[in-house]
C-alpha cells in the first residue's frame, strides 16, 4: 500500500473507531445503566445507586420519605427507577444523573407497586385508603383510580399487585378476601375483573416469570389461592389446602414475602407462615411435593436465575442466618451467618453473584455464589430492599 493511501485509511479507521465507541474518546461522560441496583436505605428515607460490576456506591440521593417497606420497579430503558414508599410517596429516580426527577404523595399508606408491560403506566398498592392508583410513568400525572370497595363501600387494603402481561395489573384485597384484575388495554378506562371468596386474609401474591400462574398466600388459613390466567376462564382455586393442618401454630414473628418465591427443577419453594419450613410444590400439578426444615420462620425463598440454588433468609430473632438450598435434590448445601437482620437478597442477572442486605450491621455484602466467598463489602444505612435493573425486563419485577 503507498503511503498515502495507508494514512488516507489509517485516518478513517480512527474515525470510525471514534463513532462506534465515543466513551473511549470522552472516558465517565457515557455510560449503560444493565450493571447498576438502587438499595433502599431504609432508616435515613435515602437510595444507594451502585455499580454491580466495580461493587462500588456512585450515588447516595436522599428525601424519599418513609422507605419502611419501600419497593422499587424501572422503566423499559433501565434509566428511571420507581420508589414506592411506606408513606404513600411515588418517587421517579434518574439513576445516571443521581437525581430525583419527580416525587408525589399518592395515598396516606401504601405497600409497593407495579410497571405495565409498555412501561406506560405506573400501579400503586394502597393500605390507606384502600385502593390501586395509575399514574403515567413519564409524567406522574394521574391516569386512574381503583378504589377496593366491598360490603356497602367498605375500603379493603390492596397487596400482592404485580403487572400482567396485556397492559394488566393483579391484585388481592386483604379485608375482602377477593382478587381484582384492572385491564388497561383499551385505554385509561380499566375494565375490572373481580374474583370472589379467594380465602381468608391473603396477604401476599406472585407471578410466574411466563405470566401465567397468579398465587396468592392466605394469612387466615393453611393453603394459598391460584389462578391460571392462559386458561379461557379464569378461576380461582384452592391448592396447599391444610399443610398445617392438626399441628400446634407458632408464633408469627414477620410475614412470609411470596415476592421472594423459588422456581427450578419443576418445583416452587415458598415459605410457610409461622413454621420453620419451605413447601415443595410440584409445578405443573400445585400439589405438595415435600417440605424442607429449614433454620427458622423463612422470610423469602429466592431462586437462582438458573433455578439451581435457592437462597433462604429468616425472620426476627433467627435473622442473622441464610441457608441455601440445592433444588435438585432439595438438600441444605450451605448455612453461614452474614450478621444480625440479613434481609434482602438480590442475585445478579446470570446469577454468579448475591447481593445480600445485612440492616443492622448497616453493610451490604456480595457473596460468590458458586465458592459461597464474599467478594465485597459496602457501606449503607439500614440497607433493606436490594433492586438491580434487570428488573426491567422481567414480568411480576
Amino acid at each position: 500500500m503507498k503511503r498515502r493511501e495507508f494514512l488516507k485509511a489509517s485516518a478513517l479507521g480512527t474515525a470510525a473507531a471514534a463513532l462506534v465507541s465515543p466513551a473511549a474518546a470522552c472516558p465517565g461522560e457515557l455510560r449503560g445503566t444493565g450493571d447498576l441496583a438502587v438499595i433502599i436505605e431504609r432508616a435515613s428515607g435515602s437510595v444507594m445507586i451502585v455499580d454491580t460490576t466495580a461493587h462500588e456506591t456512585l450515588h447516595r440521593v436522599e428525601g424519599f420519605g418513609d422507605l419502611s417497606h419501600a419497593s422499587a420497579v424501572y422503566s423499559r430503558d433501565e434509566r428511571y427507577a420507581y420508589i414506592f414508599g411506606r408513606d404513600g410517596g411515588l418517587t421517579k429516580l434518574d439513576i445516571l444523573e443521581g437525581v430525583i426527577t419527580k416525587r408525589i404523595l399518592q395515598a396516606g399508606n401504601a405497600i409497593g407497586g407495579a410497571i405495565s408491560d409498555d412501561g406506560k403506566l405506573v400501579a400503586v398498592s394502597n393500605y390507606k385508603p384502600g385502593g390501586v392508583r395509575v399514574f403515567d410513568a413519564n409524567t406522574l400525572e394521574p391516569v386512574a383510580d381503583i378504589p377496593a370497595t366491598f360490603e356497602n363501600d367498605k375500603r379493603s387494603k390492596t397487596v400482592g399487585l404485580v403487572d400482567a402481561p396485556g397492559r394488566r395489573f393483579i391484585f388481592t384485597l386483604y379485608d375482602a378476601g377477593e382478587i381484582w384484575i384492572a385491564d388497561f388495554s383499551s385505554g385509561s378506562k380499566p375494565q375490572l375483573t373481580r374474583f370472589m371468596d379467594i380465602g381468608d386474609l391473603p396477604y401476599d401474591a406472585l407471578i410466574t416469570g411466563d405470566g401465567r400462574h397468579y398465587i396468592a398466600g392466605l394469612f387466615g388459613e393453611d393453603g394459598l389461592t391460584h389462578i391460571d390466567l392462559w386458561a379461557d376462564e379464569p378461576a380461582p382455586r384452592r391448592i396447599l389446602s391444610g399443610y398445617g393442618r392438626g399441628e400446634k401454630k407458632l408464633p408469627v414473628y414477620k410475614m412470609p414475602h411470596l415476592e421472594g418465591w423459588a422456581e427450578g427443577g419443576g418445583h416452587f419453594l415458598l415459605p410457610a407462615v409461622g413454621r420453620h419450613e419451605l413447601l415443595v410444590m410440584d409445578a405443573g400439578t400445585f400439589k405438595e411435593a415435600g417440605r424442607i426444615a429449614v433454620h427458622g420462620q423463612p422470610v423469602f425463598a429466592v431462586a437462582r436465575p438458573d433455578g439451581r440454588q435457592a437462597w433462604v433468609n429468616f425472620a426476627h430473632p433467627l435473622n442473622d442466618t441464610i441457608q441455601v438450598v440445592d433444588i435438585p435434590s432439595l438438600k441444605i448445601i450451605h448455612e453461614f451467618k452474614p450478621g444480625p437482620a440479613a434481609l434482602h437478597m438480590e442475585f445478579s442477572p446470570r446469577g454468579h453473584e448475591v447481593w445480600l442486605s445485612v440492616r443492622d450491621s448497616n453493610e451490604v455484602h456480595v457473596y460468590d455464589t458458586s465458592s459461597f466467598r464474599k467478594l465485597a463489602v459496602l457501606k449503607a444505612q439500614s440497607p433493606s430492599g436490594i433492586f438491580m435493573t434487570a428488573r426491567a425486563h422481567r414480568i411480576g419485577l
